[in-house]
């Protein structure tokens, strides 16, 4: 199958290209045979539902997997809170950094369309072995089924699991930024109504996404913790398939971007900095002359990472010129690049923060009256639904509230810039943070007037919904952060690197997931000395979570203040998103 995304309008026959207005072409883009687009009949809403669907349904699956994870770990495999937690956060931070390869590879050679064509079908397999592990586990090792910390699973049984659970990282990896960035590539930047709606999209993307998550929650956490672990990995491999189908039937709708540089730009850049590093040598004064031989006007931008402007001179080792040297525009790439990493460092905190949301916040309330009613019991995962929730009741105030009159205020298309959305959303978090201590150190104090401490297993009587506060006030954040960093890692990155872009944003999170995992295991081993408990007690009435939101809280503030001083000296690469 040819891949549509690396065709190029050129090679369309006068026979087949349709009779096109002129004003109505779509510059830069080509149907799935490579032929010109007209704007009204290809891209726009139209094409991106079909991609939100694709979207949704692959939330579905991975939170499916994810979100209710810590409990198949300290349940049919036996894991301890800390270890689980450790694992959980270890596989979701390498899920969210394998984007970057994803993203690379559909970039520079498969293209995007392709890519989430062959990661969907990497996705379903996963799905399904992963659910044959489960089932394997039900049938020969039932007794793992509880939550007892004593329990081995066999050692092909614990490997198999995590084979199946890691592809699913590596299909996700090569899914999620693909499929972002495809998206966006349905509107038209240089078009005043689309790029109007481009920003909309990252909005509603988002909030369909979340739509599909809260079901998600909702629906297979139940099923996990009450039917069986097979059903509740295996239907999540059945939604993959309808969103391929979904995905596949979009295909004559979509604008496909055409190749005008043969040139893997990511490559391009790369070569940028190994040449401004061999020229490490070189004086400011041959800079200057270089600058000025090219025409470089001196401007605020181009001072900064003035280092990388070595890269516009020959390597002195008498290297080819042609391939060695770069234009002005070639090294204001590159540094696009650069200056987006002070805003990823600053940024990791809050990831650190938002992992917490699936494995500490969910141990937290299975140890909480969870009641609805004389006889049901909502699990402890679910309630993470209100994060969803709070998202797709916000979204709509966002955009078409919050936008319009900010926008009156500050004069801005989206209200108030990337940056400053972003930043809101982190001091959100912070506040989160805080609530979730001051709830866990309540918690704490009921169990002990209640003699508690030393009785695991009894319920906390603590109704679970003194949890909602934080899991909302921690949706709200992430309309702020969550989408202002997606709009920003792809608005602020070369037209030929989008889904790398967007991996960028997404690797935060895979960094900051990391990161968690090694907090926790730092803080198991330096709390937990001695023979005393540690901060994440397998008993957490014996255990200090309360210390951990507090230490989490503190980091963030510190992120924080290094971040608005990023932020401010932050020059955008397009006037218009500033």
């Amino acid at each position: 199958m040819v891949d549509p995304s690396s065709t190029s309008a050129d090679h369309a026959s006068e026979s087949e290209a349709p009779l096109l207005s002129t004003a109505d072409i779509v510059e830069g883009v080509a149907d799935y045979k490579g032929r010109p687009v007209q704007r009204s009949k290809f891209g726009g809403w139209r094409s991106a539902s079909f991609i939100i669907g694709v979207e949704v349904g692959e939330r579905f699956a991975y939170y499916g997997v994810s979100s209710n994870l810590i409990s198949y770990l300290t349940g049919p495999l036996g894991q301890s809170t800390a270890t689980a937690a450790v694992n959980v956060n270890a596989w979701s931070g390498i899920a969210s950094l394998l984007p970057l390869l994803g993203a690379f590879v559909a970039d520079s050679y498969l293209g995007r369309y392709r890519t989430i064509i062959i990661a969907s079908c990497l996705y379903i397999l996963a799905l399904g072995l992963l659910s044959l592990s489960a089932v394997l586990s039900s049938i020969g090792f039932s007794d793992c089924g509880t939550s007892s910390s004593s329990c081995s699973p066999p050692l092909v049984q614990v490997i198999f699991f995590f084979f199946s659970l890691y592809l699913v990282a590596v299909a996700q990896g090569a899914h999620k930024p693909c499929v972002q960035a495809f998206g966006a590539d349905q509107f038209d930047a240089q078009d005043p109504k689309e790029c109007k709606e481009k920003s909309s999209f990252f909005n509603w993307w988002y909030f369909c996404m979340c739509g599909g998550t809260m079901v998600t929650l909702v629906i297979m956490n139940y099923i996990q913790d009450n039917m069986n672990w097979g059903l509740g990995f295996g239907i999540p491999c059945i939604v993959i398939i309808c969103a391929l189908v979904i995905f596949l039937l979009g295909t004559s709708t979509y604008r496909f971007g055409t190749r005008t540089d043969e040139r893997s730009s990511l490559g391009r850049i790369t070569r940028v900095f190994v040449t401004a590093a061999r020229n490490w040598r070189t004086k400011s004064s041959e800079i200057t002359n270089e600058e000025e031989a090219q025409g470089l006007l001196p401007y605020q931008g181009s001072q900064k990472f003035r280092f990388v402007n070595k890269a516009l001179l020959a390597p002195p080792d008498g290297s080819n010129k042609v391939e060695n040297t770069f234009s002005i525009y070639e090294v204001e790439e590159a540094k696009s690049i650069l200056s987006l990493l002070p805003i990823w460092a600053t940024c990791l905190a809050y990831a650190i923060v938002f992992s917490q949301s699936s494995t500490l916040f969910t141990k937290q309330g299975v140890t909480m009256d969870r009641s609805i009613g004389p006889s049901f019991n909502i699990p402890a995962a679910s309630i993470q639904s209100f994060i969803s929730l709070s998202i797709v009741i916000f979204i709509p105030i966002y955009d078409k509230i919050f936008v319009p009159i900010t926008r009156t205020i500050t004069g801005r298309l989206s209200g108030i810039t990337m940056l400053q959305r972003i930043g809101t959303g982190i001091f959100l978090s912070i506040t989160s943070m805080i609530i979730a201590a001051i709830v866990e150190r309540k918690r704490l104090l009921i169990a002990f007037q209640y003699g508690l401490i030393d009785k695991p297993k009894e319920t906390v009587p603590m109704s679970i919904w003194w949890l909602v506060p934080q899991y909302v006030l921690f949706g709200i954040s992430d309309v702020f952060t969550m989408v202002g960093l997606q709009e920003f890692f792809y608005d602020q990155v070369p037209s030929e690197l989008k889904s790398v872009g967007l991996s960028l944003y997404l690797s935060i999170f895979g960094v900051g997931s990391l990161l968690s995992s090694l907090l926790i295991s730092v803080v198991e081993k330096t709390t937990g000395r001695d023979g005393q408990d540690s901060w994440f007690s397998n008993n957490l009435n014996r255990g200090h979570l309360d210390y951990f939101y507090w230490l989490l809280a503190g980091f963030s503030t510190f992120s924080f203040i290094a971040y608005v001083y990023s932020a401010r000296h932050y020059i955008y690469i397009r006037r218009s998103a500033s």
